[in-house]
């Protein structure tokens, strides 16, 4: 008898026990999703399993035998801390359905998921290996290039509102007092991440190369730049649109002079970087030398010089010509709140698509809502200024513009499908033509390759063309077809750098574009005229782009396009021989 009862007991508490184990699996599931979530959103925490620890989920049952997760040591005064309140979880991430992992329902609705936390193990047992990932190594390991130690212990994904240790730079995007607008500190150098403005990294996609020239040693990630000799050898000064916030939104109008206006921050140690860098120098292009030739193009002395001949590394052919210019580069500064506006959408759906399409590099532009500036991961722009930089703001003085998207393939390499390059050499001469009149002309150069579409899409849709007959009347269904959309380069924005110049009216235009032309109206800039490019520079094979734009509703002083006429417009087939 007592042997029955003795053994009820047991059984009730093995059942006891079984369901028991099967809650902490079911907790400790729920725990581990809960660390990967907080993981993704950016928050760092220490490693749940001790060095000791047993990493083979198979020999503890399915579980992870190790301290709480849930321990946080004191953060160290120059570590960032969470504070009190409950961190804000912006997106839910959703449980995996991977078909590679177990999962089972379990009592009282949790789940067992033993592939997710083998996983897991072997993140954290690679995070031990990979000591550089963490930096400040202490010990010494052999690992194929430099040791890297640069980095603090702690790695912060990101950061929050109100987080102890955040004190961001105030800035005020519009204002005319250069120290009240603030300047944009977007680095995480250690003495500016508490106090860092802007999120994104300088230098737009060249950020990336700096990332590796630090991965392999080459520079010192906390390199401070020498920024004598550096300033601009002519002046941009400001100008009223730098005041209105609508005006200028996708550019810093002060980041040309960042290292002067705020050398207080940067020789307290904040890594401040210009945006914008303006310098001098001389054009020399092939087209120019013959324009002179023809009489096209007079050599002035002053805008358009010969050549000198001794640098010529032809010393028996004629040198031709150089054009002195000044220029600027800048970089995309992007204040989120005017940006949104200019496309009339919400900047939490600006926020949301940016964080999206860029594979979730910048977790703070859902976790920093407080944070108004955004230095995207994109190319630039270059201004080209011939004549006197001060007249480009004079409105009592001609101005010439021409606004050029990059086009690698044509403006480099002469390809014939397009009027690119064509259309850029015209609107170079005609800006020289209207300096040498007296008055200032001006080339604005986007890097936005493709239509902003990417070289990569540019090449498919060029491929589905030839294949398919290439007709001015399929032009646009092509790349619609290949990319789901017609053009990506949103010439909304491109007013800006125009409105930073300080131009006020456009006497000429070199563009047949409606968007371009469109744009720049819409910003409160007039465009007096407007030349397409003349018939004897067009590329035969471009015929096709140049009818199909002209249908769609581009420039055009002399043609018209019907229907029938792009169907009949049919570009060049491709040779099927050996070159």
């Amino acid at each position: 008898m007592a042997d029955s009862v003795v053994q009820s007991e047991t059984a009730k508490t093995n059942e006891l026990l079984q369901h028991l184990i099967t809650e902490v699996r079911g907790l400790k599931e729920s725990q581990t999703s809960l660390e990967l979530k907080m993981e993704t959103l950016g928050l760092s925490f220490p490693s749940p399993y001790p060095a000791h620890s047993n990493l083979d989920p198979q020999a503890t049952g399915g579980l992870l035998s190790n301290q709480s997760s849930t321990a946080t040591p004191a953060a160290e005064s120059h570590h960032l801390s969470t504070d009190s309140r409950s961190i804000p979880v912006p997106v839910t991430m959703g449980p995996s359905r991977s078909s590679s992992s177990s999962r089972s329902p379990k009592h009282g609705g949790a789940y067992e998921n033993e592939g997710s936390m083998i996983e897991k193990a072997r993140f954290v047992e690679w995070m031990k290996t990979e000591r550089s990932l963490l930096g400040n190594d202490t010990q010494s390991s052999d690992t194929v290039g430099k040791q890297v130690t640069i980095y603090p212990q702690r790695l912060i994904l990101t950061t929050y509102p109100g987080q102890t240790g955040i004190h961001p730079i105030p800035m005020e995007w519009g204002a005319s007092d250069p120290q009240k607008r603030g300047p944009v500190v977007a680095s995480r150098h250690p003495l500016s991440l508490k106090i860092r403005n802007a999120i994104g990294a300088y230098s737009g996609p060249y950020c990336i190369y700096k990332a590796l020239a630090t991965a392999i040693g080459a520079i010192d990630p906390n390199h401070r730049p020498d920024y004598t000799n550096t300033q601009p050898p002519f002046a941009v000064p400001p100008n009223p649109s730098w005041f209105d916030p609508s005006k200028i939104v996708s550019m810093d109008p002060w980041g040309h002079l960042a290292p002067e206006l705020f050398k207080s921050y940067f020789d307290s140690g904040v890594d401040i970087r210009p945006t914008v860098a303006c310098t001098k120098a001389h054009l020399k292009l092939a087209e120019l030398d013959e324009a002179v030739a023809q009489g096209n193009l007079l050599i002035d002395g002053k805008i358009v010089v010969k050549s000198p001949e001794e640098r010529h590394i032809l010393t028996s052919k004629q040198a031709g010509v150089e054009v002195q210019v000044t220029k600027a580069a800048v970089e995309p500064v992007w204040n989120l709140p005017g940006v949104a506006a200019r496309f009339n959408i919400s900047e939490a759906i600006l926020r949301r698509a940016l964080f999206e399409d860029t594979g979730g590099m910048y977790p703070e532009l859902l976790t920093r809502s407080d944070l108004k500036t955004y230095l995207p991961p994109i190319g630039g722009l270059t201004v080209y200024i011939f004549g006197d930089p001060n007249f480009v703001s004079d409105p009592s003085k001609e101005l010439t513009l021409r606004v050029h998207d990059e086009c690698n393939g044509s403006d480099v390499f002469g390809s014939s499908i397009c009027t690119c390059r064509p259309y850029l050499l015209y609107g170079i001469e005609e800006a020289i033509k209207c300096a040498q009149r007296g008055g200032s002309g001006v080339i604005v150069y986007f890097r936005k390759e493709g239509r902003a579409l990417g070289e990569v899409t540019k090449y498919l849709v060029y491929n589905a063309r030839k294949r398919g007959g290439d007709s001015a009347a399929f032009y646009f269904q092509r790349t619609e077809s290949v990319a789901g959309v017609k053009d990506m380069r949103f010439q909304a924005l491109m007013p800006d750098v125009l409105h930073w110049l300080g131009i006020k009216k456009i006497d000429v235009m070199c563009s047949m574009s409606d968007m371009k032309h469109d744009a720049i109206v819409q910003s409160g800039i007039p465009i007096l005229l407007r030349k397409d490019i003349p018939d004897h520079l067009i590329p035969s094979d471009s015929r096709v782009e140049i009818d199909a734009k002209i249908a769609a509703g581009y420039f055009s002083a002399s043609k018209v396009v019907t229907e029938e006429d792009l169907k009949n417009t049919v570009g060049q087939s491709w040779e099927d021989v050996d070159h």
